[in-house]
């Protein structure tokens, strides 16, 4: 019997198994496939490493994906760390000087790189050198050390947190935003051939509705729709196998799970369906301000079921309608 350390070692070798390498298993995002292709394009003709690049947008969108695509365009090793797991400028020395020529660096959550780190990345962008401080005091004295030429690929949720001179330092940058219904449906076609494993086209329709227009929720909801077939001995997803895999997991038709729902409660129920501020919200609903910000508003907001005004978050008539309660608010107040 696999022990359960052997078991969980399998989800990350399954999702890394289902993420795309190629431009051609990559579905959706067409415009900046178009904009990256000519820039990889471009320095492979240059024989040069391709301009840092900056990818904002939500969880699960496609941001590493996209990362360890151009590295595999560029036939280059890709390197990848994040803003937290630099914490002293040592950490962020010793990972650049291990760098190869054309090598591709990706820092996820760049955003929360520590701010003395950060400056030693302009000149590592701009020139390829590191200005480094050797000693204290009388006895300091600096010295310049020549890096290889690589590409720096960051990924930010929080693109407002970055500050100005580092921004500027990223010879492009690209929004990614939430996917077509159409597009989630191919990449749950897809990922259901590499699990090996059939889909009606009603059980894919179902949920792709239900995926948060998000790639990685797609494939999550897969795999446990996967793992309902499989306990019924089945080997297709059919639609009624799709919906007991979504109900058990209390995701209703609007792809609301039960985080969403309270949130939603919360602003009708305690605030009076609003305006409300983020930190008030945030205590409330027991939950940090940057997972509202991040996780939990953009869907909604895509959904129209909140409202930002200049005086907080706001429930829509929608919300009351999708959850049953009585909308009494005066259009007014909007």
């Amino acid at each position: 019997m696999s022990s359960p350390r052997s078991i969980k070692q399998k989800d990350p070798l399954l999702d890394s198994a289902l993420r795309p390498k190629t431009w051609d298993s990559y579905i959706g995002q067409d415009k900046i496939k178009k904009n990256i292709k000519i820039i990889v394009s471009a320095a492979k003709k240059r024989d040069e490493a391709p301009e840092h690049i900056l990818f904002y947008g939500g969880p699960g969108l496609g941001k590493t994906t996209l990362s360890h695509i151009i590295a595999h365009e560029m036939e280059a090793d890709i390197k990848v760390t994040s803003g937290p797991a630099i914490e002293r400028a040592g950490d962020l020395v010793a990972i650049l000087s291990n760098l190869s020529e054309g090598d591709v660096l990706f820092l996820d959550e760049c955003h929360r790189i520590n701010k003395t780190c950060e400056e030693y990345l302009y000149s590592a962008m701009e020139d390829f050198k590191l200005n480094l401080i050797l000693g204290k005091g009388p006895m300091a004295r600096t010295m310049e050390l020549n890096i290889p030429h690589f590409t720096l690929i960051g990924a930010t949720t929080r693109i407002a947190l970055i500050s100005s001179p580092l921004r500027d330092r990223f010879g492009a940058t690209f929004q990614l935003s939430f996917y077509k219904n159409e597009d989630i449906e191919k990449i749950i076609q897809r990922s259901a051939k590499l699990l090996k494993i059939g889909i009606s086209p009603q059980a894919c329709k179902i949920i792709a509705e239900r995926s948060r227009f998000t790639p990685r929720v797609a494939n999550r909801l897969l795999k446990r729709a996967r793992d309902f077939a499989q306990i019924k001995e089945k080997d297709v997803i059919a639609e009624e196998v799709a919906i007991e895999a979504l109900e058990a997991l209390e995701i209703d038709k609007m792809g609301l799970e039960n985080e969403d729902r309270r949130i939603l409660k919360i602003i009708i129920e305690r605030f009076d369906g609003g305006p409300v501020g983020i930190q008030a919200l945030a205590a409330a609903a027991a939950e940090e301000e940057d997972a509202i910000l991040e996780i939990y508003e953009p869907y909604l907001m895509q959904l129209g079921l909140i409202e930002r005004t200049h005086r907080g978050r706001m429930a829509t008539k929608l919300t009351y309608q999708h959850l049953g309660i009585e909308y009494k608010k005066q259009d007014s107040l909007l």
